[in-house]
């Protein structure tokens, strides 16, 4: 390896990252704290540095330059020189070579190793003198996309139902993926399994993390990885895991066709983003990228000890959004995710994070959601969060802009504590029902805003809910710990896998009135990816370790009846146009308008009285319409016993059952009264 030399070619300080041209290509790297920066050329391999080139030039805090003979395909690190000084939040260390932030392809793994401290392991407060060049991170200078078609589907808001899966875990054991191609980019874009979701009635996937990660170096330690994905280290990168390595693609390329493949069936692709923490944890943690760059930049920092961070998100370290140079980086990696690699939105995990300043306090009008807000490709894309995280004042449902979309776990738990315990109440349930309109009905945001879910990759799958009182996350090497202890979960008499009839007869039930009650409320309903096809984790409710069978799909043993049962309820939701109606509902009717109304079993206006009795956990919806317009009648009872409904005036035909398995035709409801088994939904129109 040649020494460092300076560089003649000075570039520009824009666009940051490695952007090839007919000039070569231009290297731009945001440090404004480091006294140096040197930019090292590795062989194809990555393991072994050629050459190591001293930036001279830097401009308002961005060093750059520009290689004239560099073509894409070249591999490079930075090494980054500054003061070491952890208490005043200084953590440079030239002998770690470190990952572009905006990194297209990552070259190589991180496994664990403490050489990519940037610490002496014996003595944080030291440097680590060793150098880590042949097994560091290191980026590949990638060519640019072809632009995304002008054209993408566009669901209609009331019509949207998400799908969220795990690009591995979906396609890993179906029988009609091609080997090679199972739990790979490839693999989701095969025909069979864009035909099952087509045919369900899915018309947005919400892919788990895709971005490139770095393991925690404790589940490498015991043999795991962070399957989930959620620690990640390089926000432009796909996941080269998830890539086939076909001759002739990359795994951009391959994330792009595979994109392009799920709009050509008509169906949104939304990811799951990381923006909240990255993957070197807490200061204890490996100096894998932007801690080496700017650490005091990049991270929320503890007053009281700039050696440690604030961890708002539980793992570890929260990035600053406050700072306008992170704002950059996480909108100029949305953008690249829309134009380049074919998404339609995102899903940000842990989203209060994003817009807290900086000392902690969320501002929903925060540099971040501004930024978004104002951006003419992204206010334009769906944008969905998850409204929580572990820091002060942290619960934040309902409180996003206007445009975004919110995970609302209070629908969960509604539905859980009513069907499964009737701990929950008719007004709740009402209130969950009609898409929470106290939590979402300001500002201008529509039902549609409450993303609503009984089940998610966090927590038990649906037939585990029904099969399991308690965790039981031995396999996650934490003693059974981990994961939520409080669940709402009702294993129906036996814990775990059973023979028993009554048994399985029981959780059946359930599984299709907790689906009804889901696909049928209005606001944007979410499957968890595998629960239309009984997918069990043997009662894991937090497994976000699990690279093997327990999260795979298993299609040989699906449940043929219960996805038919998903399809025939998501076919009633497009015929039934107010119960999914995009527009809130009035409390007092208005005369000549479509309406709602709440009724009793016995037929009559429910009372303040009867919304309060907590003895009774059955009532009518009636959603009628202005003639000739179909109206609509739902029917629930989550008591104990049956119980008898009489039915408003009208021809009711009956379309859906939820405690049976056929296809029922429409049956006329006769005789102005209907018996209604326990745990059961019924729908019908006029």
């Amino acid at each position: 390896m040649s020494g460092p030399r300076s560089l003649s070619g000075d570039g520009s300080p824009y666009p940051l990252g490695a952007t090839p041209g007919p000039d070569g290509v231009n290297f731009a790297l945001s440090a404004p704290a480091a006294t140096a920066v040197e930019l090292c050329l590795f062989d194809t391999t990555g393991q072994h540095e050629q050459q190591r080139l001293k930036l001279k030039a830097c401009t308002d805090g961005v060093w750059h330059t520009c290689l004239p003979s560099a073509r894409p395909g070249l591999v490079y690190g930075w090494r980054v020189h500054g003061p070491w000084a952890p208490h005043e939040g200084q953590r440079f260390n030239p002998s770690k070579v470190l990952l572009d932030p905006y990194a297209r392809e990552v070259v190589g793994r991180y496994g664990g190793e403490d050489l990519f401290l940037g610490h002496d392991p014996a003595d944080p407060s030291r440097r680590d003198p060793r150098d880590n060049a042949s097994v560091a991170l290191k980026a590949r200078v990638t060519a640019p996309m072809p632009p995304t078609g002008p054209a993408r589907p566009r669901v209609e808001t009331g019509a949207r139902v998400i799908y969220e899966l795990h690009v591995r875990g979906q396609t890993q054991l179906h029988p009609d993926v091609p080997t090679a191609l199972r739990g790979t980019y490839a693999g989701l874009a095969e025909p069979a399994v864009l035909d099952h979701l087509q045919r369900l009635g899915v018309t947005t996937l919400n892919l788990m993390p895709v971005q490139h990660r770095a393991d925690e170096s404790r589940l490498l330690a015991m043999g795991l990885s962070n399957y989930w994905g959620y620690s990640p280290i390089g926000w432009f990168a796909p996941e080269t895991r998830y890539w086939s390595g076909r001759p002739g693609t990359t795994p951009a390329s391959e994330f792009r066709a595979m994109a392009d493949a799920v709009h050509a069936r008509g169906m949104e692709l939304v990811i799951d983003v990381v923006f909240n923490h990255s993957g070197e944890t807490d200061e204890l943690g490996p100096t894998l990228s932007l801690r080496g760059i700017d650490n005091a930049l990049y991270y929320h920092l503890r007053p009281d000890d700039r050696s440690l961070y604030q961890n708002w998100t539980g793992c570890g370290n929260c990035l600053n959004l406050a700072e306008p140079r992170v704002v950059q980086l996480v909108m100029d990696s949305l953008r690249h995710w829309v134009t380049e690699l074919g998404v339609d939105g995102f899903r940000f995990d842990l989203a209060p994070v994003l817009a807290r300043r900086e000392g902690g306090e969320f501002d929903p009008r925060a540099p971040f959601l501004a930024a978004i807000a104002q951006d003419p490709v992204l206010a334009q894309a769906l944008l969905i969060a998850e409204p929580w995280d572990i820091g002060p004042g942290g619960y934040r449902l309902g409180e996003f802009p206007p445009g975004w979309m919110e995970w609302n776990d209070r629908f969960r738990d509604t539905q859980r504590g009513f069907w499964l315990h009737r701990s929950a109440g008719l007004g709740e349930f009402a209130q969950r029902f009609t898409a929470s309109s106290g939590d979402f009905s300001h500002d201008g945001r529509a039902p549609t805003a409450s993303v609503n879910f009984v089940t998610a990759h966090d927590g038990f799958t649906l037939r585990d809910l029904l099969s399991y009182n308690e965790r039981h996350n031995l396999a996650n090497g934490e003693q059974n710990r981990d994961g939520h202890g409080h669940n709402l979960s009702r294993n129906c008499g036996v814990e775990g896998d059973t023979d028993d009839p009554l048994v399985l007869a029981e959780r059946r039930r359930l599984q299709r009135v907790l689906l009804a009650a889901l696909l049928l409320s209005q606001g944007t309903p979410m499957l968890l990816g595998g629960d239309e096809l009984n997918h069990t984790q043997h009662g894991n409710n937090n497994a976000y370790c699990q690279d093997n069978p327990t999260t795979w799909l298993d299609w040989n043993r699906a449940d043929a009846s219960l996805t038919a049962f998903v399809a025939r309820v998501l076919a009633l939701r497009r015929e039934a146009e107010p119960l999914r109606s995009a527009r809130w509902w009035p409390a007092v009717p208005i005369a000549g308008a479509a309406a709602l109304r709440w009724l009793t079993p016995e037929g009559n206006a429910m009372t303040a009285a009867d919304w309060e009795r907590g003895d009774r956990h059955a009532l009518a919806i009636v959603f009628d319409a202005v003639p000739p317009a179909t109206s609509w009648l739902v029917l629930v009872n989550a008591e104990e016993r049956e119980v008898e409904f009489k039915l408003p005036p009208g021809r009711w035909l009956q379309q859906l059952a939820s405690d049976t398995d056929d296809a029922l035709p429409a049956l006329p409801l006769d005789g102005g009264t209907q018996v209604l088994r326990p745990g059961s939904l019924r729908v019908a129109k006029t």
